[in-house]
């Protein structure tokens, strides 16, 4: 069982000015709660125990927040980028925060709200004995879409419809294999991914839950959805 899980929680989120005027993009809050509650929230009932924050862009609110973790039921640790280091460089310097002995740790993007089969997919990596699972959800349209037949009749209209293609939604599985490929500053999807090796490099389907929280829109039709979603 995966115990151990890195959320990189520094990001400036400039497009959701002014709620990140004093708060990095995890603690936004959607429908009286900040995003990385309803992430904790996941983890814990997948059985995760320790989470370390790599953070940087107003790292005292999130650590004030934070604490101990003790009010979300997990033990918190924060790895701190004096400088940004990048996503892969942030998830490596986190990583010096893990137990020694770990093996696979649940990687995430703070900034997005979801509500998958996170233990699915840990025994997934397992079985395949993965270096790295990443989940992929259906990419939705965010236009309206009009059919019509070979005539230029129209047929209809979807609203929002998925697209038969599938997305990166930032939530990933690590072994401790990927360690010494990722770079110490840099991007892990730019420098890393294109030198796994193609058979233990693998993909998680998921049709749940997934919205990013880039833009204030995003941000109100979040505000709608969770109530629903995240109501059990």
């Amino acid at each position: 069982m995966i115990k151990s899980a890195i959320i990189l929680a520094g990001g400036k989120g400039e497009r959701l000015r002014p709620f990140t005027n004093d708060r990095p993009k995890p603690m936004v809050e959607v429908a009286g709660k900040p995003i990385l509650a309803y992430q904790l929230d996941q983890l814990k009932k997948a059985g995760i125990k320790e989470v370390v924050f790599a953070c940087s862009y107003q790292r005292e609110a999130l650590q004030k927040h934070l604490d101990s973790g003790s009010r979300y039921g997990i033990k918190a640790l924060f790895s701190i980028e004096e400088t940004p280091l990048g996503r892969g460089g942030g998830i490596k310097k986190a990583m010096k925060m893990l137990p020694l002995n770990w093996q696979d740790v649940v990687v995430l993007n703070g900034d997005n709200l979801w509500k998958l089969d996170l233990e699915g997919m840990m025994g997934k990596h397992k079985e395949r004995q993965a270096i790295a699972t990443i989940a992929v959800v259906p990419l939705k349209s965010p236009y309206g879409v009009v059919e019509f037949n070979d005539a230029d009749e129209i047929l209809g209209f979807k609203e929002k419809p998925l697209l038969p293609h599938w997305i990166n939604p930032g939530i990933y599985i690590f072994s401790r294999e990927i360690e010494p490929l990722l770079p110490d500053e840099g991007d892990h999807e730019i420098e890393t991914f294109p030198k796994l090796p193609q058979e233990r490099f693998i993909v998680f389907k998921s049709t749940d839950y997934w919205r990013g929280v880039d833009t204030v829109k995003d941000l109100t039709e979040a505000e709608k959805e969770v109530k629903e979603i995240f109501s059990e």
